[in-house]
């Protein structure tokens, strides 16, 4: 009886040797390979970083490509530079004295009048006065350019104004080392001496 029932079984597939059920054991294996399935899936998801490595070599080369073509537009705007520098110096050295021209021009125009008028009239005083118009418009003309007189009236004698082109002996304590005379006016140019003043200068 037992023999024919156990010959039965495996006739029909439903349990094994051991008495398994041949079922229960394949569904286990089929859930085992699809956990083993879902955690591969996991790792992968988890790091996609570590699929593409950069090459330190190529992103070196990438580096240094960058730093070249930074250098050679930085060396192109530099030459640039440097040429519209020496295009304005050199301008500036020859039309550096456009605005002094400008500036006297005016007093060139009343010279030119002055002169035509002394024609017309003898007078001594209608000249010198038209003469001092003239002076003082190209004094104002000279100022509006920042320059200015030196001044030496009752002044105390100073290297870096005065040049003294004579000594004047026996003046005493109270004119010792003080302009007495002006033989030549000196001038600034925005406070820097451009002719300095030829004075007498008095000793004791």
């Amino acid at each position: 009886m037992d023999k024919e029932e156990r010959k039965i079984n495996i006739e029909d597939g439903d349990m094994n040797d051991d008495g398994l059920n041949n079922k229960d054991e394949s569904q286990e294996k089929e859930d085992s390979v699809k956990e083993e399935n879902v955690t591969e899936e996991e790792e992968t998801t988890e790091t996609p970083e570590n699929e593409e490595e950069v090459d330190p070599l190529d992103k070196a080369l990438a580096e240094i490509k960058e730093l070249k073509e930074q250098l050679l537009y930085k060396a192109a705007e530099f030459d640039n530079f440097r040429r519209r520098t020496m295009k304005e110096k050199a301008e500036l050295i020859l039309n550096g004295s456009e605005k002094a021209v400008q500036a006297v021009l005016p007093v060139a125009d009343d010279m030119e009048r002055a002169l035509a008028n002394s024609e017309k009239t003898d007078d001594p005083e209608v000249l010198k006065e038209g003469m001092e118009l003239i002076y003082q418009k190209f004094m104002k003309s000279l100022e509006s350019l920042g320059v200015k007189k030196i001044d030496t009236e009752d002044a105390d004698f100073d290297v870096d104004y005065h040049e003294a082109i004579a000594m004047v002996p026996g003046m005493g304590d109270e004119k010792s080392g003080k302009v007495l005379d002006c033989v030549q006016t000196g001038y600034t140019l925005n406070d820097k001496v451009i002719r300095h003043a030829k004075v007498a200068v008095g000793q004791r």
